[in-house]
């Protein structure tokens, strides 16, 4: 395919998601299925299309005074790859699978100087209105800033399983994909998000993963599992396990001594968990499948209680562009109030001295300090650890950055640290 019948494709997706309110994912899917005749540099091209009309769709929308899919693609392909029009309506006249030519008044839009004039903060910003006094809250002056960051394309991030290779082996098997050469920490490998119609490695189909040899894992998720600080020879319950991402990661850093509980209480989240632990080659976790009773056996008695909260995922608009506008105040309160019956639920596992570790993909205030704050009002028997003293323990040499708020939290984004967003805690019960 061309780039006129790319385009008409993504502007074919964006209505059909419209339409049916149907994920990204599933709607790129039907799409490719319905077109057989598109290849994978087609699929990703329109991918790449349709997802970056979605991260910017309050800013685009603006840009050309409509939020249908056809506005929204044209800003895409002129105002972000670099399309010129006139070429483009060339092209366009000779294509049987092109839209229709780019009209004068589109042409106006997509060449103005200053195109977000007079918008306001929460457009540039591309969030919904609601949101943007959250994000001051935050982030404060530099919560525009820090919103535009989660609007941006995500890399590929992996991480290596250091129970059966390392960085420089899962290197090599990789080298002809050109990951990053920058190391940001020991275990980490990334692959930067590329321009227009790039296209991501394919990494789930190379032998090193196959062999177990590292995971798919933004470099927040790896962060907070590292500020975790789980240590071998522990007990440790990791209550919201979900595929386990975090629990290999921890598993990895005890070097398989001790043991993780593994739990969730969405078993469908929980099945792939098992067939990763097998392709890691971990040995002290236990799975413990959701129901009545099956923790029981572990109250009073761990070191160190790990909660990935259900949260709104905000951290990761990136990857989840359609999350951001279908978030509601009522979808926020909700996960607010599981948050604090599943911290409450998880400080009854700790032994005396144990530690509770407190994480969310989340960068809204509701979710992270002022959670934090009612949980510590409500249990003064826990203390917080200052997030920059445990930060100076895992990553006092790396080229990364984060932010510490005054309760002990830290804070990662795309904007600060170059990673999804994440915030992480730990407290110690007396």
């Amino acid at each position: 395919m061309r780039l006129p019948g790319r385009i008409a494709a993504a502007i074919d997706v964006l209505a059909d998601i419209d339409a049916h309110k149907r994920p990204v994912a599933e709607a790129l899917k039907a799409w490719g299925l319905n077109n057989r005749f598109a290849g994978a540099g087609d699929r990703a091209a329109i991918g790449n299309l349709v997802y970056d009309a979605l991260r910017r769709r309050s800013s685009l929308a603006w840009i050309m005074g409509a939020d249908e899919p056809r506005a929204l693609v044209l800003a895409v392909v002129v105002r972000e790859w670099g399309e010129d029009i006139a070429a483009l309506n060339d092209s366009f006249g000779g294509d049987r699978f092109a839209p229709a030519p780019i009209t004068d008044e589109e042409a106006v839009r997509l060449t103005a100087a200053d195109p977000l004039a007079g918008a306001p903060d929460h457009v540039r910003a591309d969030v919904p209105e609601w949101i943007g006094p959250h994000l001051k809250k935050s982030f404060g002056d530099d919560w525009v800033a820090e919103a535009q960051g989660l609007a941006g394309r995500p890399p590929l991030d992996l991480r290596v399983n250091t129970l059966k290779a390392n960085r420089d082996k899962v290197l090599r098997g990789l080298g002809r994909f050109a990951p990053e050469a920058e190391v940001r920490f020991a275990e980490g490998v990334r692959f930067p998000a590329g321009a227009r119609d790039s296209r991501t490695p394919n990494v789930t189909s190379e032998e090193g993963y196959l062999k177990g040899w590292f995971e798919v894992q933004d470099f927040g998720s790896q962060i907070v599992a590292a500020l975790a600080s789980p240590r071998g020879g522990e007990q440790v319950l990791d209550l919201c396990a979900g595929a386990g991402g975090k629990t290999l990661a921890m598993a990895a850093a005890m070097q398989n001594r001790g043991q993780i509980f593994a739990y969730d209480s969405d078993r469908q989240r929980l099945a792939p968990i098992y067939d990763r632990l097998k392709r890691a080659g971990v040995r002290n976790v236990q799975v413990r499948a959701p129901g009545p009773g099956v923790l029981d056996d572990l109250k009073g008695k761990l070191d160190r209680v790990v909660v990935d909260a259900p949260c709104t995922g905000t951290g990761t608009w990136r990857r989840q562009p359609t999350t951001k506008w279908k978030l509601t105040p009522e979808q926020l309160a909700l996960r607010v109030g599981e948050q604090a019956a599943i911290l409450a639920e998880a400080a009854t596992y700790l032994k005396p001295g144990g530690t509770l570790v407190y994480i969310t993909c989340s960068v809204l205030p509701e979710e992270n300090a002022d959670q934090i704050a009612t949980f510590l009002a409500a249990n003064p028997g826990f203390t917080a650890i200052p997030g920059n003293k445990q930060w100076m323990a895992h990553f006092s040499g790396a080229k990364l950055r984060a932010r510490f708020s005054p309760e002990g939290g830290v804070s990662l984004t795309p904007h600060t640290t170059g990673t999804d967003g994440f915030y992480c805690i730990a407290m110690q019960a007396g």
